[in-house]
């Protein structure tokens, strides 16, 4: 099924295209200890099938796969399945990936037993809709587990400003209230919430023609004290460094 091209559809592509190797290669996005805990939430067993919606370069949907999953990874950029395939032939794990479109999921009603997005439903124009075809295609009983940055209440603009100057695919990051609330909208039974923050380096996640603005941005926010980016943002010897407010929640599909 290919995807549908909606103009934020070829901002996704455009952005993800770009940075797709470099994407990849960065050590933040396979960090062990972060990777770990998505990997834990996902409490796979073997022979569980798992659909890794909005893959990226593969690295949860592998790490699921040497547990033992038989995993599908399902993302909108044709260069970002490249380099999950690679990474995948690379880590001599067997795993599936094509194109699709998280809003319109290629499967049947129920056909996998986790559902798992990882640092990408701050992408969607509505997370409603995605989390619904998470749903979908989640077997009654099975396990929906999204991983997202999640800022404070009070820096959430703060933070969609900074984000959207460094990569104009971002819509818009929930809230931990607001991503729970949409669980419960649609009749999840929750299992946990867990937090975590990530540090990173400013410069290595910012195209160099946005690296002034944002570098501005980060200063003032710094300077200010009030940590209105809600990064917690400081300047280090090898640059401004912040960190990002991640949550996992798991949520489980009613039975009937």
């Amino acid at each position: 099924m290919s995807a549908s091209y909606t103009p934020h559809n070829q901002r996704i592509i455009d952005q993800f295209t770009r940075w797709a190797k470099p994407f990849a290669e960065l050590p933040i996005h396979a960090e062990a200890d972060s990777l770990r805990e998505a990997v834990a939430a996902c409490a796979v067993t073997e022979g569980v099938t798992v659909l890794d919606v909005a893959c990226g370069p593969g690295i949860v949907a592998c790490a699921l796969a040497q547990q033992g999953a038989h995993v599908i990874g399902v993302d909108l950029t044709p260069a970002m399945i490249n380099q999950a395939k690679s990474r995948s032939a690379n880590s001599k794990v067997a795993v599936t990936f094509q194109v699709g479109d998280a809003r319109n999921l290629p499967f049947q009603k129920g056909a996998f037993d986790r559902v798992v997005t990882r640092y990408s439903l701050h992408h969607m124009e509505d997370p409603r809709e995605v989390l619904a075809e998470m749903i979908r295609v989640c077997r009654p009983g099975g396990r929906l587990v999204v991983v997202d940055a999640t800022p404070a209440p009070e820096a959430q603009a703060g933070y969609d400003q900074a984000e959207t100057l460094r990569d104009p695919s971002h819509t818009s990051a929930l809230t931990v209230s607001q991503l729970l609330f949409l669980g419960h909208e649609a009749g999840l039974s929750h299992v946990l919430t867990s937090q975590y923050r990530l540090e990173s380096r400013l410069e290595d996640q910012v195209a160099p023609e946005d690296w002034s603005a944002l570098k501005a941005m980060f200063l003032e926010d710094i300077a200010s004290g009030q940590d209105r980016l809600g990064m917690g943002a400081w300047q280090a010897e090898d640059g401004i460094r912040f960190h990002f407010p991640i949550s996992i929640v798991v949520w489980t599909k009613p039975e009937n």
